[in-house]
């Protein structure tokens, strides 16, 4: 059935974000609730989000509110009801005997429920209405979070069933993997047992919450909150109410009760208030001293908190043998944690699933986690794996699996979906080289290069693989959260600190050569961005040919918040677009000081439409909905231009002094207004020579090259400056400007 109308019931986090995301795709959507002063409260917190729960605020002219009372008729319309009211099975049955009173016949009705089963939800309803009645659990923030877990039982009519979750996968982007009615589905079920598990043997092992943090952690592929952060994130109270519903809904023997058990330190922190980030803080806080916040975190034994300790493992990317295999404390909480996740996934296969893939599927969509749990089987070896595992009796996949030995047992991935998405073609793929920072890859008649950094962020081997790459034609993508958050500031500050900025001026040189091939090469190259796109990502991004971005981005030239201007090509390119505007025919100046503008505040936008009117993104420019089609489309892109002409080098013309002024007069009132500083005036006047064109004037013509000099000269000179560098080291360290 066709999916034109929908009615979203409760407007709280849940209600509200999945209103949203409606909207997002233009669905007309009604959200109902107790008063319609809360649903309008509700619909102006949607338009006011940050981050940004629409992808362009017009959107929320999609969304009408009313009450339950004076405006449930809208349920007579809806091919879709929703509800995501509390989780109280009474207020839960009182809404869905209204629903099926007023819906129209074969409408969908599901709840958005984290926990409660179908058969409890369901145990009210006629055989007839429990066909078209499932659950939908979205993952908060809606927008963002790519899983959606539907949840049938034997009583669902099965076509109605998969044309939601083709509508969910084509309309909404969303990951939609049906699975069966078990406590928890699919992604809390590992999910959260992974994080008490995680927990559980830091106690166990004496371990502080910085060590279990960064071992549960980057090495693992998992979020850098790690375990301790990740339960301050979600809140330490809500955590302890979930554990008790898996309590109370699986059985004794099951091994998820042994880590569910209430964990004293847990119950202090949360009658204290210490409930997290909502709250006094949690297993972290910050506390004032001397006008100053320090960090503390808080000791697993005594209850005290000290100043939180870094704890580096000198693993910067995703490496589970080398983290297991390390002869310390850290090595065997690894081992401890990943072995038991391992077991514990697999002995739900066929419970949940009966196809194990989509287990990880739900890890990496819900959890944001780099591989699931058969995944880590597969990177550990099985011959390895099951020469170190302990007993695991009566788990029929590993039992199984124990006997074949099979290191080949993983199949295709992503079979949750159609798409030809590219975690299905790599193993198709031939891969033609690898280094530290990006592999390459070939498949049928063209390359795509994929960055493998840490935030995809670029180094001298990342461009190496991308100028190597454009010997056929090109796309550039990554399955990771980000399709580069830009230039490695660690990698360019070893340098400084040694006092080699020869090396720095190589490199940067080096990064200018690769992107302009890019942009000339005989083959169309194609970028196709997800996540963060900043600076140096978004220079990569901006000097490809064609565009296919996921709608969940957050692009732009970000580099003078660390001191810097755009190098790589990121002023040119402005520089260029904004010139070919209908102002700058009429007005030399109105490009540059767009730019100036534009580049000198760092402006992001969060989304392709967002974009757009910064001349980030092009209307010629696909958007893209699912993240999983950004390949297909960027394939589709090389299919239509077999006959691909390279571009014609692009000059400029630009009035050199008589602009700069009108940019220092700028900088100047910043300056005697306090908005910047000593530093940031000389950062400003460096990026106004770059985009005035230098000794120039308006009669000369002044070629890329001339624009990427400028570029490299003004970075030289700034990198070299200690305010600078000392911007460089707080970003690092705290992840915070340093205004100076």
């Amino acid at each position: 059935m066709e999916i034109k109308k929908v009615v979203v019931i409760g407007s709280g986090t849940m209600g509200s974000g999945i209103a949203a995301h409606l909207c997002n795709a233009d669905v007309p959507v009604t959200l109902l609730d107790l008063t319609t002063d809360i649903s309008t409260k509700a619909r102006d917190r949607i338009h006011k989000s940050r981050p940004p729960l629409l992808i362009d605020k017009s959107k929320i002219n999609n969304i009408k509110v009313g009450n339950i009372n004076d405006n449930f008729d809208t349920v007579k319309e809806a091919d879709w009801i929703v509800e995501a009211v509390v989780e109280r099975i009474d207020i839960k049955h009182q809404i869905y005997k209204k629903i099926f009173n007023n819906r129209k016949d074969g409408a969908i009705v599901s709840s958005n429920t984290s926990s409660i089963p179908i058969k409890i939800l369901s145990e009210n309803m006629t055989d007839e209405q429990k066909k078209d009645f499932c659950i939908t659990h979205f993952f908060n923030p809606v927008r963002y979070m790519g899983l959606l877990e539907i949840v049938k039982n034997e009583n669902n009519d099965l076509k109605k069933i998969n044309s939601l979750k083709v509508f969910c996968e084509n309309e909404l982007g969303k990951g939609a993997i049906v699975c069966n009615d078990t406590p928890g589905f699919l992604g809390n079920r590992v999910g959260v047992y992974a994080m008490q598990v995680a927990m559980t043997e830091a106690f166990k092992m004496k371990l502080t919450i910085e060590e279990a943090d960064a071992v549960f952690g980057r090495p693992m592929g998992i979020p850098k909150t790690g375990v301790f952060g990740l339960y301050d994130l979600i809140g330490i109270d809500l955590m302890a109410d979930v554990l008790k519903s898996f309590v109370k809904e699986l059985p004794e023997k099951d091994k998820f009760q042994q880590v569910a058990k209430e964990i004293p330190l847990v119950k202090k922190l949360i009658d204290s208030g210490y409930t997290g980030r909502k709250g006094k803080g949690g297993f972290y806080r910050m506390k004032k001293l001397e006008n100053q916040k320090i960090l503390e975190a808080i000791n697993l034994q005594t209850g005290e908190y000290s100043e939180s300790k870094k704890i580096d493992l000198k693993i910067d990317t995703v490496d589970l043998n080398t983290i297991i295999n390390r002869k310390d404390k850290y090595g065997e909480y690894a081992w401890s944690v990943i072995s038991q996740i391992i077991k514990y996934a697999s002995s739900l296969v066929p419970g949940i699933t009966n196809k194990f893939n989509d287990i990880d599927e739900a890890m990496r969509l819900g959890f944001n986690w780099a591989m699931g749990p058969f995944e880590m089987l597969k990177s550990i070896g099985v011959k390895n794996f099951f020469n170190r595992v302990d007993e695991f009796k009566g788990n029929k996949f590993l039992e199984e699996l124990s006997v074949k030995k099979d290191e080949n047992f993983y199949g295709e991935r992503q079979i949750y979906t159609e798409i030809e998405t590219l975690g299905k073609m790599k193993p198709k793929a031939l891969s033609l080289e690898k280094n530290k920072s990006a592999e390459i890859y070939r498949f049928k008649d063209f390359n795509i290069v994929e960055f493998t950094t840490k935030a995809c962020a670029l180094d001298y081997d990342s461009m190496d693989s991308l100028k190597k790459a454009t010997d056929k034609p090109l796309i550039i993508i990554n399955e990771s959260m980000q399709f580069s958050a830009g230039v490695n500031l660690s990698y360019t500050m070893d340098f400084a600190e040694k006092g080699d900025y020869k090396s720095i001026e190589k490199f940067i040189k080096y990064f200018q050569d690769t992107c302009k091939q890019l942009k000339y090469s005989k083959f169309p190259v194609v970028s196709a961005p997800s996540g963060l796109t900043l600076g140096g990502g978004f220079e990569v991004m901006v000097q490809s040919n064609f565009v296919t971005s996921h709608t969940n981005i957050v692009v732009g030239l970000v580099e003078t918040m660390v001191g810097l201007v755009p190098a790589g090509g990121g002023c040119k390119e402005m520089l260029w677009r904004w010139s070919k505007s209908e102002e700058s025919k009429k007005d030399l100046d109105f490009a540059p000081l767009k730019v100036f503008e534009i580049i000198g505040y760092g402006k992001t936008a969060s989304s392709p439409v967002e974009a757009e009117p910064l001349k980030y993104l092009l209307p010629a420019d696909k958007k893209i909905m699912n993240r999983n089609s950004l390949f297909p489309e960027a394939k589709k892109v090389i299919d239509e231009n077999k006959n691909f002409k390279p571009n014609t080098e692009c000059t400029f013309k630009l009035s050199g002094k008589s602009v700069r002024e009108k940019m220092f007069k700028t900088l100047e009132k910043l300056y005697n207004d306090k908005i910047i500083l000593d530093h940031g005036m000389t950062v400003g006047k460096e990026l106004a020579n770059v985009l005035s064109g230098g000794d120039t004037n308006s009669e000369k013509i002044l070629t890329e090259d001339d624009i990427y000099k400028l570029e490299l000269d003004s970075f030289m000179r700034l990198i070299e400056n200690k305010k600078t560098q000392d911007r460089i080291k707080h970003t690092l360290s705290t992840g915070k400007p340093l205004v100076n």
